[in-house]
């Protein structure tokens, strides 16, 4: 069984649990702990070492998905995080700061690898777009199975502002929506990305995926949006999945 840790650091919370990548599944209890609200490199690194010691995972492979577009290895932007991650190479600091050989991408892109590999069926051709709803929004792109790396689609101007303003999670609860507001809001969104892109399915990603029964009825129906089938465990889920598919690509360099 090869094993991984997955770690899912979000502007709110940082998840990690041993996954199992034959099958696709957590193989311990998913921990999580509270992000430092001064989410510095060495704050975060804090809890990081504390996830590593809960799993007794010392030395051993860490997958982890970020919340920043990651280019090489650099931590590129830094929206919902502190700035001092900026021009960071993550895959370094992480390994030496954990001691762990260490992988780190995109969070949305994590969980967009996991539900491709293991989700629905449906996701396996055409171009499929999953986009999470958190703190902020974020966004993976896959055509046809291959990803196009770091879309921040959450990023995007959108009325006033930019849309993770208005359609992520944190907007719901800052501005007391109603579930049938938040429908309203985020269909909105949904529809101006998907004039953009055409996907063939829109995948729906982050905690606030359970709910989707209770927005849902808000949504067009030709924006075909079905549920993240990982929910909240996607992202944990796929930054083992990231660390394994460039463990292998490294391999075939050799």
């Amino acid at each position: 069984m090869h094993q991984i840790l997955g770690i899912d650091i979000g502007a709110t919370a940082i998840k990690g649990a041993v996954v199992d990548l034959e099958q696709g599944v957590l193989a311990s209890e998913k921990i999580k702990y509270r992000t430092p609200s001064e989410s510095t490199p060495q704050n975060v690194l804090k809890v990081m070492r504390t996830l590593v010691s809960d799993f007794e995972w010392g030395g051993k492979p860490v997958g982890i998905g970020f919340p920043s577009i990651v280019i090489k290895g650099i931590c590129r932007t830094a929206s919902n995080i502190s700035s001092e991650w900026i021009d960071l190479d993550l895959c370094t600091f992480f390994s030496r700061g954990l001691q762990c050989p260490a992988y780190v991408a995109n969070d949305a892109d994590c969980a967009g690898l996991a539900e491709i590999a293991y989700g629905h069926k449906v996701l396996k051709s055409g171009t499929v777009l999953l986009i999470t709803l958190g703190t902020g929004i974020g966004s993976a792109i896959f055509k046809d199975g291959a990803l196009l790396p770091n879309t921040e689609l959450g990023q995007l101007y959108y009325k006033e502002s930019i849309a993770e303003h208005y359609a992520s999670n944190s907007a719901r609860k800052k501005k007391n929506m109603s579930w049938a507001e938040f429908g309203i809001e985020l269909n909105a969104y949904l529809g101006h990305v998907n004039l953009l892109l055409s996907p063939d399915v829109i995948v729906l990603g982050g905690g606030i995926s359970k709910f989707l029964d209770f927005y849902k009825p808000h949504l067009d129906d030709h924006l075909n949006i079905v549920a993240a089938s990982m929910f909240n465990s996607a992202g944990v889920v796929g930054a083992a999945l990231a660390y394994k598919i460039e463990e292998d690509k490294q391999k075939k360099q050799l």
